[in-house]
């Protein structure tokens, strides 16, 4: 969420860079105008009232020191308190309003990132690995792990719907491989603190990373939890929803928390399985387990000083990159243009791992910086310099990896002409030695 005072001071600022997202200035600030200026009003109503009061006040005494009648004056003075009683429950609310108001506009976006409206506007500044000639056409993983009779769809589709995905044999421990060499990675080599936090949040902790209100069609619900109720800014902490990413879970550990400074960078990793209704991608992907319902995901997760969220931002990003190369899979880096960049987010770098299968980059990874914006939302502070004032943390969260998506780019460049997949070196460990994985029977 925006500074109240900053956008109240830099309205012009603000309208610029929504357009470059593609927003409506006027529908998303509009509101915010008008409750303004109606607090405005009431507070400085109630400012008069209240000088009003003080000399009706004096009044009374001198009037009583005199011996004369302030029954008339007390009277007013009555009046004037139930009045502003009003004014002041009346800025109280307009204060909720603004908040629910401030609460739709979305971050706003760095300086340096690209203006644009779609993918198609992205910049790529960084492509590593070659990417494999292959002697045969090679296949998407659908088929792959159909033949392989390690990836079951149809069953998957039978016991729980579309966009959803059985794993057998082999195919089910290159997943839990890849999830154990993740986070290994992370926690032996780049220093990240591993959590098992919840799979299911309550509103509270969604409309601080910013998924609610506004992305609550988006969202698995339990039946305690009311999406209108949120949609009005009732964010309650005994609901559930099931988590999009760990970064909800992950990043409100430390809601309403005033962090210790020696402590930052904070920098957690934590595995779950992401569960998303992909409320606006009907028709998209769907074939194959790019977009899925439930999928697992390895997550980072940062909080640090302002000054150095921009040097932990690369860190993390390279953090991510490490795994790819590790495991020899070709990607590029893409700086997301403004009209791509997720509400929550001041920058993204998007990872995206090249497919023969399917001749083409599929996002595997966004490493985001959101600054100060969740920090707010979810009242996650520290004190500079261990006391005084203190100042809201920035959040910076990435995937180290989407571990369907590393799945699905390990069979597409690990293919062989007789459709088996060599297994990475670095995931055999995980793997019980195995080197190669083969046509399996099916239970």
């Amino acid at each position: 969420m925006l500074d109240l005072g900053f956008v109240r001071g830099n309205l012009e600022v603000v309208e610029q860079k929504l357009r470059a997202r593609g927003a409506d200035p006027n529908a998303l600030l509009g509101d915010f105008r008008r409750l303004d200026q109606r607090r405005r009003e009431a507070i400085t109503s109630s400012e008069q009232l209240k000088a009003r009061r003080n000399e009706l006040s004096q009044q009374v005494g001198a009037l009583k020191r005199a011996g004369q009648d302030a029954t008339a004056v007390m009277d007013e003075t009555r009046a004037l308190k139930d009045r502003l009683d009003e004014l002041d429950k009346a800025a109280a609310e307009l204060d909720d309003q603004m908040r629910l108001s401030l609460a739709s506009i979305p971050n706003l976006t760095r300086d340096e990132v690209p203006t644009g409206q779609s993918e198609e506007d992205n910049a790529t500044v960084k492509t590593w690995g070659e990417k494999r000639s292959f002697d045969f056409a090679p296949k998407p993983h659908w088929e792959l792990g159909e033949q392989l009779g390690i990836l079951d769809l149809e069953r998957a589709a039978k016991i729980s719907g579309a966009r959803f995905a059985v794993y057998m044999g082999a195919g089910a421990r290159l997943e839990r491989a890849l999830i154990g060499f993740m986070l290994d990675m992370h926690i032996q080599k780049h220093g990240y603190t591993e959590v098992l936090p919840p799979f299911m949040v309550n509103s509270k902790s969604l409309f601080g990373t910013g998924s609610l209100p506004k992305f609550a069609e988006d969202l698995f619900r339990c039946s305690d939890a009311d999406a209108e109720a949120a949609g009005r800014g009732e964010f309650k902490d005994n609901d559930h929803w099931l988590i999009p990413t760990a970064e909800v879970p992950v990043t409100n550990l430390y809601r309403d928390e005033i962090l210790d400074e020696a402590r930052l960078p904070i920098c957690l990793t934590a595995y779950t399985p992401c569960f998303r209704a992909e409320a606006g991608a009907a028709g998209k992907d769907t074939r194959g387990i790019i977009r899925q319902h439930q999928f697992q995901k390895v997550e980072l997760v940062k909080f640090t000083r302002p000054e150095e969220s921009d040097a932990e931002h690369e860190r993390l990003t390279r953090d991510a990159e490490e795994i790819l190369e590790t495991l020899n899979l070709p990607y590029r880096r893409v700086l997301l243009c403004t009209g791509d960049t997720g509400f929550s987010s001041a920058k993204t770098f998007d990872l995206e791992v090249w497919l023969p299968g399917q001749q083409l980059y599929r996002e595997i990874s966004s490493c985001s910086n959101f600054e100060a914006f969740q920090a707010r939302r979810a009242n996650i502070r520290f004190k500079p310099g261990g006391k005084g004032k203190t100042e809201f943390v920035h959040t910076l969260n990435g995937s180290g990896l989407a571990v369907g998506r590393t799945w699905l780019a390990i069979l597409e460049n690990c293919q062989q002409a007789d459709g088996s997949i060599v297994v990475p070196e670095a995931l055999r460990p995980y793997m019980g030695g195995l080197e190669r994985i083969t046509r399996q029977e099916q239970a």
